[in-house]
């Protein structure tokens, strides 16, 4: 294993996230008008294919915490490298619909092992408290994926086979770079980490609020991944290489999805959670109602791709909150949440397809969205906090949400491991003393703690 900066390893992860998320997951409905076409197969069977990657990932993210554990962030990394590699073969080498699923099967598993494992190899490599710019880098790495697959169908018109042959290629060399640049066993929470919180005391009303709109989320989504290329082909007869176009519209507006999410997390959750499902339902319905003029197609990928990647975001600083000290879980939760919504929602798109067409099917999907963005003062926002001062104002943001990840006994972010751990007195303690004498309570506490731990206090 060679030893990467910070900035490296975010490069590396975001070039692995864009293999297994860009062109394994997310590139499928690029080239559905294509494979639809090739393969003979109704809109229903496409739902059906369309939702088994998205089945594989759900399964593959329950199990991947443990994988990880036991065979570390290099070995799980290139394993689902390996499950990318032969699933993208599969789908180039496809002659009917079963060959078709493996493949596509086998994508969703590359998907789900693949961000667990990067995040284990950045607890080992990269300092805590740029774990949060690191994340979003590397989260961006979705769009990029997007972005890239783009010109396979702009120039390639009706070589999809060999597109995925491509994309197989790239997985490859990715597996390979995993296997030199990545730690073969990753320490994921620190040995003087606080024990998180029991099971009957996490916010439980809250994590089922965050899983139910990630869910409904998830659920409308789907019907923009798996069919507005088809929509815009069938529906508006434009031709199968314009669907790029749709594409690079969301790869592009998707590497704002960070920005937007942050600062949601700063302002208000709630109403940005209810602005950002609007804008999603809207892309359906502008796309339903304009499949034949390219711009307007054009720009309602544009705002899809900005809805989406800053709801993800939103929801994983969210689970991230509401479970501080489960690196393993809260992350994870709201987007398997997303993924059993689009997994549900795939064949039920199909099937509306199949019964009142396009139109009709998607404009019962926005409705369904603006339904839930008008229920969002439900979204679980900011925890409440007893003294809402200057601090709590600072503490929110992308950066926060993993600063929170890992806390003591007394709720304050752990210092970094190799930092030397200064001894700190009880609050209760230290209350009491600045109640009776201030000022020698400040002697005390600048003799006893040292300049650093007496400059924090006298802060706040």
């Amino acid at each position: 294993m060679k030893s990467l900066t910070s900035t490296r390893f975010a490069i590396l992860g975001a070039a692995l996230v864009a293999i297994s998320y860009g062109l394994a997951r997310f590139a499928f409905g690029l080239f559905v008008p294509q494979i639809r076409d090739a393969l003979e197969l109704t809109p229903y069977a496409i739902g059906i294919i369309g939702a088994l990657p998205l089945i594989s990932f759900l399964l593959s993210t329950v199990v991947a915490p443990f994988i990880t554990d036991h065979l570390g962030a290099r070995n799980t990394a290139v394993l689902s490298g390996l499950f990318g590699v032969v699933g993208l073969g599969l789908i180039s080498q496809a002659s009917g619909a079963l060959m078709l699923g493996s493949g596509v099967f086998a994508c969703g598993i590359c998907t789900g092992l693949m961000m667990p494992a990067l995040s284990a190899a950045m607890q080992a490599m990269v300092r805590r408290s740029l774990h949060g710019r690191v994340s979003s880098v590397m989260n961006a790495g979705t769009s990029i994926g997007v972005i890239v697959a783009v010109p396979t169908v702009l120039f390639m018109v009706g070589a999809w086979r060999l597109a995925y042959l491509s994309f197989a290629i790239c997985t490859a060399i990715g597996v390979i770079a995993a296997w030199w640049f990545l730690p073969s066993v990753s320490r994921i929470v620190p040995s003087n980490a606080a024990p998180p919180p029991p099971l009957p005391e996490l916010p439980w009303s809250r994590l089922v609020r965050l899983s139910l709109f990630s869910f409904v989320m998830g659920f409308v989504s789907s019907a923009y991944w798996i069919f507005a290329p088809d929509l815009v082909v069938t529906l508006g007869g434009l031709p199968p290489a314009s669907t790029g176009w749709l594409w690079l519209a969301v790869g592009i507006a998707g590497l704002g999805g960070a920005v937007v999410a942050d600062l949601a997390d700063r302002n208000n959750p709630p109403i940005t959670h209810a602005l950002m499902l609007m804008m999603l339902a809207a892309s359906l319905a502008l796309l339903a109602a304009s499949p034949a003029q390219t711009p307007l197609a054009a720009f309602s990928a544009l705002v899809f791709g900005l809805a989406y990647m800053s709801l993800t975001g939103l929801y994983l600083m969210t689970g991230i909150r509401l479970l501080p000290g489960r690196l393993s879980v809260g992350p994870v939760l709201p987007f398997m949440a997303v993924s059993l919504g689009q997994a549900t929602g795939s064949p039920v798109v199909g099937g509306l397809v199949n019964a009142f067409g396009y139109a009709t099917a998607f404009s019962m999907f926005a409705a369904l969205g603006i339904l839930v963005a008008i229920l969002s003062p439900f979204y679980p926002g900011h925890i409440e906090q007893a003294d809402e001062d200057a601090e709590a104002e600072e503490d929110t943001g992308l950066q926060a949400a993993y600063d929170q990840q890992l806390q003591n006994e007394e709720g304050e972010p752990l210092e970094d491991p190799e930092e030397p751990q200064e001894s700190q007195e009880p609050q209760e303690s230290q209350e009491s003393q600045e109640q009776e004498a201030p000022a020698e309570a400040s002697a005390d506490t600048a003799s006893e703690e040292g300049p650093a731990e007496h400059s924090r206090h006298s802060a706040r």
